[in-house]
């Protein structure tokens, strides 16, 4: 039994030296790579999350409009209509399942302290939560927050340019 344990805890040693290797890959390709430094500059977009958007199923610059990018990401309600009228049903779950957990992870632990800002994305991510919270689940802000988190790094590999917080300055 005490030989169990041990080749388990060998075992769990062995994948932990694994995954903290393919972090540090993770984490050495997002700087060596200029359209992965440009997604750091957008609040909230992690390294797992530079890696997923740019190199994921699709190239988010391939999308031809940023909706389009956050529909095949599921962070959008499919769209549904009776008797002409849209109607909203829950968000979908098609696309990168994968990059749209860690977005919706990183919209979680971004957007209290955007909310805190002063900028336009800090204003409109306050506005979010004042109107989400007492009608609505906060789930529902923060996938709001994951759609626009996808919608702006869509725009930062489209244009080439990295995302600047007007009053803030520059992400390193």
């Amino acid at each position: 039994m005490i030989t169990r344990v041990a080749d388990a805890r060998a075992q769990w040693a062995g994948l932990d030296q694994r995954i903290a290797a393919f972090d540090t890959e993770f984490i050495r390709w997002t700087k060596e790579n200029e359209d992965a430094r440009r997604l750091a500059s957008i609040p909230g977009v992690g390294p797992t999350n530079r890696l997923g958007v740019d190199r994921g199923d699709r190239q988010g610059r391939d999308f031809r409009a940023r909706s389009r990018l956050a529909a095949g990401l599921g962070l959008v309600p499919p769209p549904f209509a009776t008797d002409g009228r849209p109607k909203l049903l829950g968000v979908g779950k098609r696309g990168n399942r994968y990059l749209r957990k860690l977005l919706i992870h990183d919209a979680r632990a971004a957007l209290p302290p955007v909310a805190g800002l002063d900028t336009p994305l800090g204003r409109w991510a306050k506005a979010l939560l004042q109107r989400a919270h007492p009608r609505a689940h906060p789930k529902v802000a923060i996938v709001a927050f994951a759609n626009k988190l996808a919608r702006i790094a869509w725009a930062v590999l489209r244009r080439g340019e990295r995302f600047v917080v007007r009053g803030l300055p520059l992400a390193a």
